[in-house]
């Protein structure tokens, strides 16, 4: 499972490393009157350390359970991929829900969006305090909107964000939590470490702009500067923590796809920050097949949010989906639409991941009957990405931390692989 392809910024053609096969992963599944369904999941793009990594696959492996569990018993995508990210958001080792990180001020402020692609219905919350499952907020949003107009001919919110949110949230019957109970002590210490980093870091920078008034440096200069050097570098390990949004991709067994993102947003930023999470073809995108779009498609990205924001990167990812190919149409979009963006023209290190998948019918050996062909693909310009995914007939879920091929560059470079899962026959 480690092929990749690596894609630097600015070159025309993949970098194929020497020992590279076909980054494919094959799955032959036969319903038998059983239940069909698939689920991709993301435990963030970022860094993950080898000291953690059977943490991070562990939450991956549960979050497929999840989902598996729901759609044995006949759920729809969008219940299986709230129950998936629920799992996701409850493990103190993803910045998402519990143990996310902790804005300027030490609180938590979470993002999370969800997308049903059969009604094309979308539910948000952006800078939400107080609430221990964001999705589960995004998802009530999603389903109120679906039953119709409020008093008054009003029209029903799909995004909510800070105060109001939780207020609604609350009104709406889903309990509220205390932030402090939000927290935890790795998410604590994490805060009091880039606390101590800015600190430092912003005498240091008030020292050198005195300095180019005319001071002359000194030991104590110097000393402080040493100082901050040191806190960089200390607690590397625990960069970890810092990862972006989690996410999750389902199709269930009538062929609909829905698409969901958590986020607790980046480490000391500013209250009230909203990031991609939370943002309509930023953060997610599930769209079933039309007239017009023969695949049915659902994506979900991680990282910058400052960078997906400003590429719409979950929704350019779905429409590349739709060309023949989808590991070159995915390749070439992450390449155009994200690292060589001209809207991140001025940005040196672009820092992002996704997850797709794309399903049609296909024919089986008789006319009447139809499978259903799953293509899934991950890909990110960040160091690593964990993923998992399993389908309704497996008996475990697979996972995987996808890594940047050895020399390439974070921000600069991007790795992709992906696989194949057919879902047998729906229909009798």
């Amino acid at each position: 499972m480690e092929n990749t392809l690596s894609l630097a910024k600015g070159l025309p053609d993949p970098l194929l490393p020497a020992n590279s096969r076909s980054p494919r992963h094959n799955s032959i599944s036969s319903a038998e009157g059983k239940a069909v369904g698939f689920v991709l999941v993301h435990a963030g793009a970022g860094y993950h350390s080898e000291s953690k990594a059977k943490e991070y696959k562990h939450v991956c492996k549960r979050a497929c359970q999840k989902a598996v569990d729901r759609l044995k018993a006949g759920a729809l995508a969008v219940e299986a991929v709230t129950a998936a990210l629920i799992e996701l958001e409850d493990s103190p080792f993803t910045n998402a829900g519990m143990g996310s990180n902790l804005n300027l001020l030490g609180e938590i402020e979470c993002d999370a969006s969800i997308m049903d692609g059969k009604t094309l219905h979308y539910g948000a919350v952006g800078a939400l305090s107080g609430i221990k499952n964001p999705v589960l907020v995004a998802r009530r949003l999603l389903s109120e909107a679906q039953k119709g107009k409020l008093s008054a001919g009003r029209i029903p919110p799909c995004f909510l964000v800070g105060k109001g949110a939780q207020q609604w949230a609350v009104s709406h019957g889903i309990p509220p939590c205390l932030s402090e109970k939000m927290a935890t002590k790795f998410s604590m210490s994490a805060y009091r470490r880039n606390k101590r980093k800015m600190e430092l870091a912003e005498k240091v920078e008030t020292e050198r702009c005195q300095l180019k008034r005319g001071r002359q440096s000194n030991d104590s200069d110097l000393e402080s500067l040493g100082k901050v050097k040191a806190i960089m570098a200390d607690g590397e390990e625990n960069d970890s923590a810092c990862l972006d949004t989690v996410g999750v991709i389902v199709v269930d067994q009538e062929g609909n796809v829905a698409a969901a993102v958590s986020s607790g947003g980046l480490a000391m930023k500013h209250p009230g920050r909203v990031g991609q999470a939370a943002l309509f073809g930023c953060g997610c995108w599930a769209q079933n097949s039309c007239n017009a779009n023969p695949y049915s498609t659902a994506v979900s990205t991680s990282g910058c949010g400052e960078h997906l924001m400003r590429t719409m990167l979950a929704r350019e990812c779905s429409s590349a989906l739709q060309s023949e190919d989808a590991h070159q149409a995915l390749l070439e979009a992450m390449q155009n639409k994200f690292i060589s963006s001209p809207f991140l023209a001025s940005e040196d290190c672009v820092l992002g991941g996704v997850i797709v998948l794309r399903c049609c019918r296909c024919a089986e050996t008789s006319s009447d009957i139809q499978a259903l062909l799953v293509e899934f693909l991950w890909s990110h310009t960040t160091e690593s990405m964990c993923v998992g995914y399993m389908s309704a007939q497996d008996t475990k879920a697979k996972t995987h931390i996808s890594r940047l091929p050895p020399g390439a560059v974070a921000g600069q470079s991007l790795a992709i692989e992906g696989g194949v899962c057919r879902l047998g026959s729906t229909s009798d």
